[in-house]
């Protein structure tokens, strides 16, 4: 089974370019805005906020973007409602080593409503923990915490979510340099969650994982399900 991810970019930080937009799209992954900078400012005020809200909407808009990202995962998810977006991604279960270290408790998503005109988003919070956290933070030499958690999300029928940075990764076999882990770990997690539970989970972009919850969520009637690891959503593949 094939693997796509999510590339979240900063839209101020770096040039992203229409061509590796494009490329990244017609080969099935998805593109997300990550903020306009990072530099930890986007909430320290409401007008901070709205001012950059227009401009991230633009490039939402410009992208074809349904996805939206915070730096360093600050979020407010009220203010949040004034992004056009089908889904936010700037929570996390639990991880006391965030900046913003408040997590939402829970490995599903979840809809978070709106008010008025605002018609609600779904939120997907991270469930293991950033690459960052452990390799450079935590000075983790495996992935066996990835593994351990990966086991009891699909125990339980979870949603597993990761948040990895190639900009950390370190391709080569050069010498690792400051904040850098080997690519390798990455590799290998893809392979156990390929070789452990092949057929037994739902490969999903965020955007899908959104629109399937936000279907769920709207029912009237509740629904048994099986979660994300189990009995795939029906007419979804992969």
């Amino acid at each position: 089974m094939e693997v796509r991810s999510s590339f979240n970019f900063v839209a101020k930080r770096y040039h992203v370019s229409s061509e590796i937009r494009s490329y990244l799209s017609e080969n099935g992954f998805e593109v997300g805005v990550h903020g306009l900078y990072h530099d930890g400012k986007l909430y320290e005020s409401k007008e901070t906020f709205r001012n950059r809200a227009i401009q991230i909407n633009q490039y939402l808009a410009d992208w074809g973007a349904v996805g939206f990202r915070s730096p360093a995962m600050h979020h407010n998810l009220d203010w949040i409602h004034d992004f056009n977006i089908e889904y936010d991604a700037s929570t996390f279960d639990t991880d006391p080593f965030e900046p913003q270290s408040d997590g939402v408790g829970t490995i599903f998503p979840f809809m978070v409503r709106g008010n008025g005109d605002k018609e609600g988003y779904i939120e997907l919070p991270y469930t293991l923990p950033q690459d960052f956290t452990l390799f450079v933070l935590m000075q983790e030499r495996g992935i066996d915490i990835w593994k351990k958690k990966l086991d009891w999300i699909a125990e339980v029928g979870g949603m597993a979510l990761l948040n990895t940075h190639p900009d950390y990764m370190n391709f080569g076999d050069i010498p690792l340099r400051n904040e850098e882990y080997p690519a390798a770990y990455y590799k290998e997690f893809l392979s156990y969650l390929q070789g452990r539970y092949k057929g037994e989970y739902w490969s999903a972009l965020p955007r899908d994982m959104a629109r399937f919850w936000r279907d769920f969520s709207s029912r009237e009637t509740p629904v048994m399900m099986n979660g994300i690891f189990g009995k795939k959503p029906a007419g979804q593949t992969g």
